[in-house]
């Protein structure tokens, strides 16, 4: 755990940590049209996002159980290196496929980013502190969401695309020198057994599943051999990563975390929120765009009111929690996101754009409302012997629900648009919307699981 901690230049060096992994996303797809007429391989574009998806998740809940086996220093240090290294290397890339093997580094890199940040701060933190400063780091995911299309566009007009990358090596050390170089951290120095089998096994079956899910109804139909066959290897891997994980010393994913009722439910709850964030930041830019006739730059826009809201809505909560409840403060949440999942629902054609700004208002309030008590609520339910995978597999949760999300309703969205007429993109989307409410409900049930405020209490002892 850590000691003697100087706290100001760590969370500075957290927060830039933070920021740059999640700049990163923005600030790439504003670039992707100049890197496409540079480097060429139209067809490999998908790729550029889709190989740091992937090894991103596959690599969060493994640096989550390093941070646990060796510090969290030495996690931090090696993730924040790989994420500049990687960048680095996406700066000099001279072709599509190089670029696309270089991302895939990046995404090793922030694997470790943003569980092990997050990991930090909870053992830095604890009780109500916890909570106003989960809900503080939470506004550097909406303040980039803010100036990535802003930042890419200045590299892209005024200086070159390399920049994008290049940009990341300065303030990756600066990150760097400020955690390493001021957080204090002891723990008991042992033996240390690593699960080499479960991260093995984990990492074919998720690698399977997000490929399966990345390339369904687009590379291949959903019941073509291929995607029968990824998904037949994803359920026989995960079959035996967990039972190497019964059977292993040192659990890479320790399955009694699975006992803890708190646990169970706020990853259950991760995923199905995340899951109706990536629908919407999806297909609220196509409504604006092509049923409201806006331009391109206004419905890229269009997600801001939820980018702002969401980080004001964390900062408040993270206040409140303690106050009026954490299951209360978690049920609010999401049944302001079911109010504004039905109030998509009930979008017609001629619906003005201040709707979807009153829309994605109450949606951001809401997700901040679900996220930040959920992650302290992780957090505390563990030792901090557990809390880097703890807060890892809560990660890989969310970022599943968002693959999982993003393949189902552009099937769903694929399966019903077939002419692209503002009419028909109107009857699709409105299916998509009242499964969006349909989730969210579901989500509210599960919250209702959580164990009463006195009892989640009880557990914020760490």
């Amino acid at each position: 755990m850590t000691k003697q901690t100087n706290i100001v230049p760590v969370v500075v060096g957290l927060m830039v940590a933070l920021f740059i992994g999640a700049l990163d996303v923005t600030v790439v797809s504003t670039a992707l049209p100049d890197i496409v007429d540079d480097l060429q391989g139209r067809s490999l574009i998908s790729w550029v996002f889709a190989i740091y998806t992937l090894t991103t998740c596959v690599t969060t809940p493994i640096f989550g159980k390093l941070t646990d086996l060796y510090g969290r220093k030495i996690v931090f240090a090696i993730g924040i290196i790989l994420f500049v290294l990687g960048s680095a290397l996406c700066g000099f890339a001279g072709s599509m496929v190089s670029l696309i093997w270089f991302r895939a580094i990046q995404g090793i890199g922030a694997g470790a980013l943003n569980p092990v940040c997050f990991t930090i701060v909870g053992d830095l933190f604890t009780g109500e502190k916890r909570g106003k400063m989960m809900g503080l780091f939470a506004s550097v995911w909406s303040v980039a969401g803010l100036l990535g299309p802003l930042v890419g566009g200045y590299f892209v007009d005024h200086v070159t695309w390399q920049w994008i990358f290049f940009m990341n090596i300065p303030l990756g050390i600066v990150a760097l020198v400020l955690v390493n170089g001021f957080l204090k951290e002891s723990f008991e120095k042992k033996a240390k057994k690593i699960d080499y089998w479960g991260a093995l096994t984990f990492t074919i079956a998720v690698s399977a599943l997000l490929y399966a899910l990345l390339s369904a109804g687009e590379k291949y139909a959903w019941d073509s051999p291929v995607i029968i066959g990824l998904f037949a290897v994803a359920i026989v891997f995960l079959a035996l990563f967990f039972l190497i994980e019964a059977r292993t010393a040192e659990p890479m994913m320790p399955l009694a975390m699975f006992n803890n009722r708190v646990m169970n439910v706020s990853n259950l709850s991760g995923f199905l929120a995340f899951s109706i964030v990536s629908g919407v930041m999806i297909y609220a830019p196509i409504w604006i765009q092509s049923v409201l006739g806006h331009s391109a730059t206004s419905s890229g826009l269009t997600v801001m009111p939820m980018s702002i809201a969401w980080p004001i809505a964390s900062t408040v909560v993270g206040r409140l929690m303690y106050k009026i409840g954490v299951k209360t403060s978690v049920m609010l949440g999401s049944f302001v996101v079911i109010i504004g999942c039905a109030w998509m629902a009930d979008l017609q054609l001629d619906s003005p754009y201040g709707y979807w700004v009153g829309i994605l208002v109450l949606l951001g309030f809401g997700m901040g409302f679900i996220t930040t008590p959920s992650t302290v609520m992780v957090q505390s339910a563990v030792g901090w012997q557990m809390r880097g995978v703890a807060t890892a597999t809560n990660s890989l949760l969310r970022s599943l629900g968002q693959t999982v999300g993003v393949a189902i309703f552009g099937t769903m969205f694929n399966h019903y648009v077939t002419t692209g007429s503002p009419v028909e993109l109107v009857d699709a989307m409105h299916v998509i919307f009242v499964v969006f409410g349909v989730i969210a409900a579901a989500n509210l049930l599960t919250l209702a699981f959580l164990p009463s405020h006195r009892q989640v209490m009880a557990q914020q002892a760490s």
